[in-house]
């Protein structure tokens, strides 16, 4: 990594995956750091997938990676969002200055079953919409092209943060 360039670890994965709660811990491991979670970016109210809306969420994901990475208070960056194509992954890379960054991908990805609990857990909670089950599945068959891959069906959080940290 060069002298200047910060560390962005970019996790996706599916909803209900983990990447949030992974994340929160990879942060942590990663000292000193800053977590952003593209979900922040897009917090509409009615929630709508838009042209229009995903160029917002795109500028405000670049305009806050790259106000971290200007920050020498943080060597790396912790990004997580669903990017599922990676077109999604080279649309937000595109958007930052070019050598601000040393970008690092990894999926997370669970078993059929344990991602259909966490989503159920998550819906019964009243934090996901009844078709979240389905678009989760749907969205875990769109990774097949990942690279790096963790699987976090049987780890926990900071197991699985320590297991994203070994892909690396």
């Amino acid at each position: 990594m060069a002298d200047t360039a910060k560390r962005l670890i970019m996790v996706n994965g599916p909803m209900g995956v983990g990447k949030t709660a992974v994340c929160r811990r990879l942060v942590r491991l990663c000292a000193p750091a800053a977590f952003l979670d593209g979900d922040w970016c897009w917090m509409l109210e009615p929630f709508a997938v838009t042209p229009q809306t995903k160029a917002l969420v795109l500028s405000n994901i670049a305009h806050m990676l790259e106000s971290y990475g200007r920050c020498p208070a943080c060597r790396t960056v912790v990004f997580c969002w669903v990017m599922q194509a990676p077109d999604i992954v080279q649309q937000v890379l595109r958007r930052l200055p070019a050598g601000m960054f040393v970008p690092k991908l990894v999926t997370l990805t669970a078993s059929r079953e344990a991602l259909t609990a966490r989503v159920e857990k998550d819906i019964g909670a009243g934090l996901r919409g009844a078709d979240a089950v389905a678009r989760a599945l749907c969205y875990r068959e769109a990774y097949a092209w990942a690279p790096c891959v963790v699987d976090t069906t049987r780890l926990s959080p900071g197991e699985a943060a320590q297991a994203v940290l070994a892909a690396l």
